[in-house]
């Protein structure tokens, strides 16, 4: 089992208070998570605040480039890998998004995972495009991974999509490693499919055991329909984590963080299928606990705990639970 650490790329607000961590904290907490044994950090995408964070705070939330400012966290670590989670694909283009992750993947000696999606608000997709009729973003998903899988591997490359177009389009260096892992998103069935005929991962978040085993078999039912190897794909979903010494300690450590109220949020769109308390579809309590909890999902089919999410109001509280679930969480899934 491998497991990686949820970084405040474009959290604050979200799942953490404004304001939150400076460039500087963020890179504390990957060199954190390398020397604590963690396997990547990841960190998500967003280009504008969103309406419910707005409302909840004075002050506007710092929103960092994450492809920019993991390469900054590559430069400061030698081992860690760098994931997205994810990268919004409805808001960038495929040639340039290539190029971008192709030169990460060079610099980083080989580190990036790239993770992609739709994006749980489609209110930043509006702000940024003026508007968004008759443009289904599921859709642009999937011509958006046809072309990056069409760019990664062939000298040139052309793609006539209904959102997309480029005509012979040679873009070097193609990533060193190969294939470059894409993790796909989602938690719908469509999601589900798509990382299935496109992905090397699929990265699903805050979802119970239960529904990622019934989304694994969905999955390998489809990539072995497109004659792909399903025991070659990551099951890497993300959680929040709440880790305390006492069960009752990390439900009030929860229940009280902006996290919690991120997570609320989401029931309107990434979350909008699931019901049910948080509990089951996080890693809550003690690490006793927890340890039960990550052997459940890992009977679910769970290969990876993509990105965890750990609660604390600060950079330094943050850590601190990322060193006891190192300590007493990890080592049993070696």
């Amino acid at each position: 089992m491998k497991f990686g650490v949820g970084i405040p790329t474009c959290t604050e607000g979200m799942m953490y208070p404004v304001p939150y961590a400076t460039p500087e904290g963020l890179v504390k907490m990957c060199e954190a998570a390398e020397a604590l044994g963690f396997d990547h950090v990841m960190g998500n995408d967003h280009v504008s605040t969103q309406a419910y964070v707005r409302k909840t705070f004075p002050d506007p939330p710092t929103f960092y480039e994450p492809m920019l400012a993991m390469a900054f966290a590559a430069a400061r670590t030698t081992r860690l890998r760098l994931a997205t989670g994810v990268v919004v694909l409805p808001l960038r283009h495929p040639v340039s998004l290539a190029k971008q992750a192709a030169t990460f993947d060079h610099f980083s000696g080989g580190r990036l995972i790239l993770g992609v999606g739709v994006g749980a608000y489609r209110e930043e997709f509006v702000a940024m495009y003026g508007g968004g009729a008759g443009k289904v973003r599921g859709d642009m998903v999937t011509e958006h991974l046809e072309a990056l899988n069409l760019l990664f591997a062939e000298r040139r490359a052309t793609y006539k999509g209904k959102y997309y177009q480029f005509t012979d389009v040679e873009s070097y260096p193609k990533p060193l490693q190969n294939p470059l892992p894409l993790w796909v998103a989602g938690n719908a069935e469509a999601g589900v499919k798509r990382a299935a005929r496109y992905g090397t991962g699929w990265l699903p978040a805050i979802l119970s055991a239960k529904e990622i085993a019934d989304r694994v078999a969905i999955l390998r039912r489809t990539a072995e329909e497109a004659r792909r190897d399903p025991s070659k794909i990551e099951i890497a979903p993300q959680f929040a984590v709440a880790i305390g010494e006492t069960a009752r300690e990390a439900e009030a450590t929860f229940k009280r963080s902006q996290l919690y109220h991120h997570l609320e949020s989401l029931r309107q769109s990434t979350l909008k299928e699931q019901s049910g308390p948080f509990d089951e579809r996080s890693l809550m309590g003690t690490p006793e606990m927890i340890c039960e909890q990550v052997e459940r999902f890992r009977k679910a089919g769970v290969t990876c705990c993509a990105g965890l999410y750990f609660i604390g109001n600060t950079v330094d509280e943050n850590i601190a639970a990322m060193r006891l679930f190192a300590a007493k969480v990890m080592p049993n899934f070696r």
